[in-house]
């Protein structure tokens, strides 16, 4: 656990030699913990490599029309003088005049279509542009996630320190909604909510509204495991002597818990966050591959995955471009979460 954020960044120091020699113990301890933490994480290749990684994703999806302008074709343009006509048709072996069982015919080109124009190849029946529609689909995927981990934190944080520095009737009330939300079938709940919504409601319509209400649900029922951290950190910090001398000092409960306490909380709440992005990715691939989850023709990873199930045998590069892309942005989320959460470690040895 990170030291109290006002307290003294070094440590006097009997030998001044080695506290002013260049990589002596003195230089070591005059590093504030970030300094440490950001020493830690330049060591650690893999973590480092992984936040290049999930950089430039973001800003893929950031800038996704301005690439697809460059690069691609708009992603729900349709290009059907380019796939073949008998797509739906049982694919045949050239060598065998019997259909091959579930293969359907892949587009004209046996790599997808994929050229110089079309840089990962053409989506089969529609023909569009499987570039465009994995960046746009980053747009959905990392929308999804970030928001719903920020009401998933912002949630969990407020009843995670609530409950830890309160302690009593209110903490066992917390405690219990949090059994309860554990124990909650969520992707079941999901895939009925989802499926009912309304056209409208709230000025939200269409993949707006589908949108806010994945979000609203990742991120109401998914707070308690952060609530359980942090209630586990703020019942520790809560008896420290910084949190004793501002109230000593006549600070109020707002004060403590808001200026004392949750700025020493920023660390594992960031670690797990981050942790966090790459679970809900996959939830809302998981709604949208079930069919539950953004509307076509809006671009979604989950269903260009369904929509590729067919042609396993046949077309796999349609499964593959999908499947890495999920793939890719998961791992890279995970390894970068372990990543921080082992430099921001007190335990690691520097």
């Amino acid at each position: 656990m990170s030291a109290p954020s006002h307290a003294p960044e070094s440590a006097e120091q009997p030998e001044a030699a080695a506290a002013q020699a260049p990589g002596g113990r003195g230089d070591a301890d005059n590093r504030s913990l970030r300094q440490i933490a950001w020493q830690r994480l330049r060591k650690d290749k893999v973590a480092m490599v992984s936040g290049v990684v999930v950089v430039l994703l973001i800003l893929a999806a950031v800038f996704a029309p301005l690439l697809v302008k460059w690069f691609g074709h708009p992603p729900t343009q349709f290009h059907q003088d380019l796939i073949e006509p008998n797509t739906h048709l049982p694919y045949a072996d050239p060598d065998n005049t019997e259909a091959v069982d579930g293969a359907l015919v892949p587009p004209v080109d046996k790599w997808g279509g994929m050229s110089g124009d079309h840089l990962l190849g053409l989506e089969p029946k529609t023909g569009r542009d499987l570039f465009s529609r994995i960046l746009y689909g980053a747009q959905i995927s990392l929308l999804v996630a970030f928001l719903s981990t920020v009401l998933c934190v912002v949630l969990g944080t407020l009843l995670g320190i609530i409950a830890g520095y309160k302690g009593g009737w209110v903490d066992t009330v917390i405690s219990r909604a949090m059994d309860v939300f554990l124990a909650f079938p969520l992707m079941l709940f999901a895939i009925a909510l989802v499926g009912v919504i309304p056209s409208g409601f709230l000025g939200l319509e269409g993949n707006g509204l589908r949108i806010g209400v994945i979000v609203f649900i990742i991120g109401f029922f998914n707070w308690p495991y952060i609530a359980r951290i942090v209630r586990g950190q703020t019942l520790s910090l809560r008896e420290r002597e910084f949190v004793e001398a501002a109230r000593s000092l006549g600070a109020g409960n707002r004060h403590i818990l808001f200026k004392e306490i949750l700025p020493n909380l920023i660390t594992p709440i960031l670690v797990y966050s981050t942790l966090l992005i790459p679970t809900n990715i996959l939830f809302e691939a998981a709604l949208s591959f079930l069919g539950v989850g953004i509307n076509p023709p809006t671009p979604s990873w989950g269903k260009m995955l369904s929509e590729a199930v067919d042609y396993y045998s046949s077309a796999p590069y349609f499964i593959i471009i999908p499947g890495l892309a999920i793939f890719v942005t998961v791992l890279a989320f995970n390894l970068f979460g372990d990543g921080l959460r082992d430099a921001f470690d007190p335990r690691t040895s520097d």
